[in-house]
């Protein structure tokens, strides 16, 4: 057995995940180098194999992230992205050098759309091109992936031309990806079977797939592909990215372990880091997870029919196909209360995942702890899970809340008082609105000087009963940019507030790093 999965006379598929690279891709899901680093981690605890940092020439932010990721990550490969040509590759080179077998993953498209009009190439240029960017890449690294951008709608017999082209000079993995997420899963994978069969050399380079989930198919495309026999697939936790998204890492692995008696394949995932790594990326991007999502969602493994409560009750696997345990989900039963110490605090913790935490940061989870014992009756992991991700995954805070009182009623006009630390100055004021929440965001938006625009607002409860913490999550549009803002609070009003303020501290965020 390995982390619960079966056969270690299985073959192998390798997990890379591109969360910190195209799941920051999805509308406002920017993230700083701390939030980033602290992914990785994660990944690391994960088990994945390789995890794709950034985009090292995109910015100097993106450069600095991936550096630092391959500088100080080890127990995984860390790949820098970069387009075909010297000066991509040499930029991913200076960020990856000093990772454990770093590796420099290059694409150039191969659809005729894409050559015709957005590179402007022949099909000869295309290949001289991709040639001689894995022949310099390789100069630096033996691990280099090419990836053939748009392969699914490409032309089968130039892909293999391409493949062999670039295995010969130097690429170790070649990557099939579905850009647009057009394909369909059979389509998909007698596409992967006929590359296997048509590229000459194809047994020395893994054969890898990306897809994208605009039909709702990049998990199913992916499993088909992985039928025909390749053996890496491009992931992010949550299924983020842009567009509709990428293929879930959670799912792919779930479903490989779950129908083992359908694969002869295996992945290296400690699964039970699943959940935790799940609600992490929620909490760093700001994007929640939908309810009914697979593997990770509340849903998930909720029985409301009473026809399947009674089956549960009398034997889990009448309803569950799956443990929740084996994804780290905990039943939520109570753990701590207001009395608890910081050793059975610190313990907890660490059953949650979070074991790499500084002195620092278990004192800040202890205070918000012992501050929400005090106003719930009863704790649970989500609460304790809620403070974690809020105090050890931060942006710099330019805006702080320091208080704030709201007042409304079906007769009385909506108020509320905030005092904020802006900059390390306190500053207050009193507004009106159309509801609390609303003369909230008002007398906010005064005090710190924003003229965002407030895009989407929702909320959710983190456990059930009436002293539940609240979720929020707030969209906020700035001068074309677009942030997301999430907060938890016992109060639905503090909730919104924080999220409010989440947003805004990350359109600072973005404000800084692109002047620098």
């Amino acid at each position: 057995m390995i982390n619960g999965n079966v056969a270690t006379d299985k073959e192998k598929v390798f997990i890379f995940d591109t969360t910190l690279r195209d799941g920051e891709q999805s509308p406002g899901a920017s993230m700083n180098m701390q939030e980033k680093f602290r992914l990785a981690q994660q990944l690391v605890k994960l088990q994945v194999d390789v995890i794709e940092a950034g985009f090292p020439i995109a910015s100097v932010g993106d450069f600095d992230c991936v550096k630092n990721i391959a500088d100080n990550i080890r127990g995984v490969q860390v790949a820098g992205l970069a387009r075909a040509g010297q000066k991509d590759i040499d930029r991913a080179w200076e960020a990856l050098k000093k990772g454990e077998n770093p590796r420099i993953h290059t694409f150039l498209a191969t659809s005729d759309i894409h050559l015709q009009h957005k590179l402007r190439m022949s099909r000869e240029q295309m290949l001289e091109l991709a040639v001689a960017s894995v022949q310099h890449a390789a100069k630096y690294t033996s691990n280099v992936e090419f990836s053939a951008e748009d392969a699914s709608r490409s032309e089968l017999d130039f892909v293999c031309r391409v493949f062999e082209a670039v295995i010969a000079a130097g690429a170790t993995t070649v990557n099939f990806p579905d850009t647009t997420g057009y394909a369909l899963p059979e389509e998909f994978g007698a596409k992967i079977a006929y590359l296997m069969e048509n590229t000459a050399n194809i047994h020395k380079a893994v054969v890898s797939v990306h897809c994208h989930n605009d039909l709702g198919l990049a998990v199913a495309n992916s499993l088909a592909a992985i039928k025909a026999g390749a053996r890496q697939v491009e992931t992010t936790l949550n299924g983020i990215g842009e567009r509709a998204g990428n293929t879930a890492m959670e799912e792919v692995v779930m479903a490989l372990r779950t129908r083992a008696d359908q694969v002869n394949v295996r992945t290296d995932i400690a699964t039970e880091f699943i959940h935790a790594s799940s609600r992490m990326v929620s909490s760093i991007t700001g994007i929640m997870v939908q309810p009914n999502k697979a593997i990770v969602g509340a849903n998930a493994f909720a029985h409301e029919s009473g026809i399947h409560q009674d089956g549960i009750l009398k034997e889990r696997t009448t309803y569950e196909i799956m443990n929740p345990c084996d994804i780290g989900l905990t039943s939520g039963n109570l753990v701590l209360g207001k009395h608890s110490g910081r050793h059975a605090l610190k313990e907890r913790v660490k059953a949650l995942g979070y074991d790499n935490l500084t002195d620092d940061e278990l004192n800040r989870v202890f205070h918000r702890f012992k501050g929400l014992a005090d106003v719930k009756k009863e704790m649970f992991d989500e609460d304790l899970e809620a403070i974690l991700l809020d105090e050890i995954v931060r942006i710099p805070e330019t805006y702080q809340l320091l208080s704030l009182g709201a007042m409304s009623g079906n007769k009385t006009m909506p108020t509320s008082a905030v005092k904020l630390l802006v900059e390390g100055k306190e500053v207050q004021d009193a507004g009106l609105g159309v509801g609390p929440i609303d003369s909230a965001f008002r007398t906010i938006a005064k005090l710190t000087g924003t003229t965002s625009k407030l895009l989407y607002f929702a909320v959710s409860s983190i456990t059930g009963g009436t002293d539940a913490q609240g979720e929020v999550m707030v969209r906020v549009e700035d001068e074309g940019k677009i942030v997301i803002g999430q907060g938890a609070d016992p109060d639905i009003i503090t909730a919104s507030a924080k999220a409010y303020l989440n947003a805004l501290n990350r359109l600072v965020y973005l404000k800084k790093e692109r002047n620098k």
